[in-house]
Parts: C-alpha cells; structure tokens; sequence
C-alpha cells in the first residue's frame, strides 16, 4: 500500500466514524484503480458493501462519504458514481511525490517491510543423472524469481535442491559408468537397457581411467557400484550448479535423500506413522491410509518385499524442512507429479501439519523454430539443454520467456521470436526502454536539480507516474499468490508507456529547463522501478543497446 492509498484510506475509516458511527475493521475498506482515466485514480465501494450494516441506502452514505473527504489536501475532487462507487481524483503534485521516493529509495524501491513469515521454497530438483532440459529450466527461471520477489516483499526466504542420490536411476548411473570405463579399455561391455548414453558418461570414465587405471577392472560389483555412484553423482551435481549460476540461479541448501537415511529420518518419520494409527498391514505391505485426509486412495510405505516407496523419504523430507523452522513450504514440480499432491499433503496433515505445502505444476515447454516444434539438439542428436538454449538466445531472453507466460499452462517458446532485435520481442522491448532512458539522460547532461515536480501534467506523465506508484503494491500481490507473471507483466506495460511517453512528449525543452529537469527526474524514477523489475525476474538493465 502506497502513501496515497494509506492516506485515503484512513480519511474513509475516520469518515465511517465520524459520521455514521461506524467502526471499519482493518482491511474492510478497499480501493481499486478504475480501468478508465475519466473515472478517477481510485475508487471504492464501501458505500454498496455497508448498505445492510448501516440500514442506508448506498447513495446516501456515498454523498455523506464524499461530502466529508472533500477537504482532503491530497485530492483534486471525490465524486459519486453509479449506483454507489466513490471515485478519488489524485492531485498530479501529490502523485508526482513518488518520484522523489523511487529516487530516495534506488535499488530498494518496491520493496516491502517484514513480512514474518519464513518460506521454504524447492525447485528444480533434476536427478543428477544428466543435464538439464530445457522443463528444468522453465523451473529454474519460475522458482528463482520466486524468491527474488517473496524476498524483496518482506519474506524470509531458503531456495533449496533436493537430490534424489537414491535408487534405480542412480543404479543405472553407476552401471552405465562401469560400462563406458571397460569400454575406454577395448573390452566389450554392454550399457544398461535403461542406462545413460550421453557424452558426459563417456568423459567421466575417461577420467577415471587416466587418474586410476584399470584398478577397476577386476572389482567385484560390491566395490565399484559405490564408487561410480559417488563419482557419477559428484560430477552430475557439479555441472547441474554451474549450468544454473549461468542462468543465475543459486540454492542455499541442497539436500540429499541418502542424508535423510543416514540421519535416521526415515525410519523415524516411519515409526511416527505407525504409532499415529494412519497404518495398516494389506497384503504383505504397510499402508498408509491417506484417504482420510483426502487422498483418493490409500498409499503403500513399505511394500511386500520390505523395499521403501518413495513417499516415505518424501515425508521425512518435508517434516525436516518443517523442523527448520519454516512456516510454509512451496515446491514446484514437474507435471508426472500431480497425482503426487494429495499424499503429500495428507501425511502433513497425519503430523499435524494442516495448509503448510502449496505446490505449482511445470507444465510442457515446447521449443519453436519456423513454426515446427524443434524436439533435439542438432549438435547432438539429444534434447534440447539448458546450456545449448542460452548459447542459443542468451540468458536474458529465456529466463524472461520462461516467466512471462503462467506455469499452470503449457508453453510454446519462440525461438525465432526470442533470438530477434525488434520491438516484438519483449525481453529487447523491455530492456529498450531502459537503455532509451540512459540515452535521454546523456544527452540532456547536466542540469539544476529541482524540487518540486509541479509541472508534470501530460496525460502520459499522469499514467506513468500512477504506475511506478503501484509497484510495490505489484510486488506484495505477486509475493502473496506466488504470481511470478505478474512482474513481466508489469514491465511490458511500463515500457509501452514509455515509449509511448518518448514519442509523444519533448523531454529536453531549452526554453524550459524546469521542466526539463522534472521530466528527467519523471525518467530516473520509471529506469529505477524498470530496473528493480527486471532484476526480480533475473533479467538485465543494459544502459545502451
């Protein structure tokens, strides 16, 4: 909430008081910004909403409304609309304030007091089996900007990688190494049906060869499967973190489900179920009986050849993220994991966890080239990588492409669309605007400071200062129902209005150099809160193009 809106709102509730003996609980009265100029910079109707609470007709506690917050110094006029809306026409001197705020403020502008809650935020989470695709990248870019955004509101925020270093793929790991390590050999050695083909596996047996010989040439598979376990894991996990910095993604925790087991987590989290009641013995194997909690079925924990599901390290990893001190936990997943919601949420709740896991499905990316779905790489014949698309069309681009389109919804990505350098691309049109004001302030050089932006009356100056005045409220939206969308949104459309603005109004007036100055005071607040955007979704500000 901006000051203006503060400064409303509180007129309204002293109003609701004083005039109608009316106390207004916090949050009751509510503005909204009108989607036509003619109808005011804000707008209410707690007139309509208080009809039944104070037996009046919603006219008449408009008019008494308005007839109190005439005087209000911050308004130009309040007038009655309709059959009851409250419409605030803002003085431009009052709006103009916020330049100064957004000059004051920098880097900081938007951003927003504690919010005193700790959030655990996981994503991506690629087995370390290979490289990452280019689904894990809509992932990275989505979970990553999350966290700028839920930091800059106010949250206090982990970004955390789970690492599946357990199981069948992991098996399958180590088996295709052995099978690449005999092979760098000339001995004949045939890789697993579900095995691992790619050039990495190659490279790391050809490590391993040159460093130790053929020390594992006659081991037995009890003693090297752990070796080219660990070795294969340590290296996946090595280029996966290298591969996301350059995409300017970082965690600040990576947890590994062998840790889960070392630690003795799962066996507690399994004990715990079982003397919760929430067990059952069916059929050789343990269930848990998550219907109650609204599962569409039961689920097995541990099945009829004593092997653990999934479900039950999942458990453990989610009370551990609790244990930590965490109040709410958001996990983006890749769209085979949907079915997988419900169970979790329903052992949380077996814990006493109610209302504490939101999760967002990663639905399908499809790479577009000429109009054709472009399935694999050309260079090796496999899928597309997260380090071939940036190579591709850089950094900038795919992380804004990744984000400017909801991830509930599957995703075409224009490859044509995000190599070019024309206004139709939205990330150069973006970064345009930003440039484009550095380039004004150049040539405009020097000039006296002023202090008081009075003169900015333009209808455009109007719309972009109403704008960078509802970023911080952009922000605290976007952070509360995780709408990372939200933001590129918001960039497009203040770079449409100052572009707009640009070919529309002279900024450098000699015959004016008041004015002047605060039309450029106008630019350095839009390039600031143009630049804070962009950085919440981990796109560059270029001060040229």
């Amino acid at each position: 909430m901006n000051f203006i809106e503060k400064t409303i709102i509180e007129a309204i509730e002293h109003c609701l008081k004083t005039q109608f003996d009316f106390e207004a609980e916090s949050g009751m009265v509510m503005l909204e910004i009108p989607q036509r100029q003619e109808q005011g910079d804000y707008a209410t109707n707690i007139a309509m909403r208080l009809t039944k609470t104070l037996k009046q007709n919603p006219r008449q506690i408009a008019d008494g409304l308005v007839e109190a917050l005439r005087d209000l110094d911050i308004l130009d006029k309040v007038e009655v609309a309709g059959p009851g809306f409250i419409n605030f026409f803002v003085k431009p001197t009052v709006l103009a304030k916020v330049i100064d705020a957004v000059l004051e403020a920098g880097d900081n502008y938007g951003s927003l007091m504690n919010q005193n809650e700790k959030v655990l935020v996981e994503y991506v989470s690629a087995n370390p089996t290979g490289q990452l695709h280019v689904g894990h990248a809509r992932g990275a870019a989505w979970g990553d900007s999350l966290t700028r955004i839920l930091k800059f509101a106010g949250y206090e925020v982990l970004r955390e990688y789970y690492v599946n270093d357990l199981g069948n793929q992991i098996t399958m790991l180590s088996h295709s190494l052995y099978a690449r390590y005999k092979q760098a050999f000339g001995l004949e050695a045939e890789l697993p049906e579900d095995g691992y083909h790619g050039q990495d596996i190659i490279d790391i047996a050809q490590d391993v060869k040159a460093q130790e010989g053929d020390a594992w040439l006659e081991s037995d598979p009890q003693d090297w499967e752990p070796y080219f376990k660990t070795l294969g894991i340590e290296f996946e996990l090595k280029r996966i973190d290298k591969d996301l910095n350059t995409f300017r993604v970082s965690f600040d925790s990576w947890v590994s489900e062998k840790s889960l087991y070392d630690q003795g987590r799962v066996e507690k989290t399994l004990d715990d179920l079982k003397l919760s009641g929430d067990t059952y013995d069916s059929e050789g194997a343990l269930w848990f009986e998550s219907t109650q909690y609204g599962d569409d079925k039961d689920r097995v924990l541990i099945k009829s050849d004593g092997s653990y599901t999934y479900l039950v390290p999942d458990i453990a990893n989610h009370l551990y993220k609790l244990e930590r001190g965490y109040d709410k936990m958001l996990n983006l997943w890749g769209g085979d994991h949907h079915g997988y919601i419900a169970r979790m949420k329903a052992a949380l709740e077996s814990f006493g966890y109610k209302d504490v896991l939101e999760v967002d499905i990663i639905q399908m990316v499809r790479l577009i080239e000429d109009g054709v779905e472009v399935k694999m790489s050309k260079r090796t014949g496999n899928a597309i990588s997260l380090t071939e698309l940036c190579d591709d069309i850089g950094v900038d681009a795919a992380r804004y492409f990744f984000v400017s389109r909801s991830l509930q919804t599957p995703l075409d990505f224009d490859l044509n669309l995000a190599r070019s350098k024309t206004n139709d691309n939205p990330v150069y049109y973006a970064q345009y605007a930003h440039a484009r004001i550095e380039s004004v302030i150049d040539r405009v050089g020097e000039i006296d400071a002023v202090h008081v932006n009075d003169g900015l009356v333009h209808p455009k100056e109007i719309e972009l200062l109403k704008t960078i005045n509802e970023f911080s409220n952009v922000v605290g939206n976007a952070a509360k129902v995780r709408n990372v969308q939200a933001i590129p949104n918001y960039i497009q459309d203040l770079s449409q209005m100052l572009h707009s603005y640009y070919g529309e109004v002279k900024i450098n007036d000699p015959e004016n150099m008041n004015l002047t100055a605060q039309r450029v005071n106008l630019l350095k607040a839009v390039q600031i809160t143009l630049r804070n955007a962009l950085n919440l979704i981990g796109v560059s500000a270029p001060k040229s193009m």
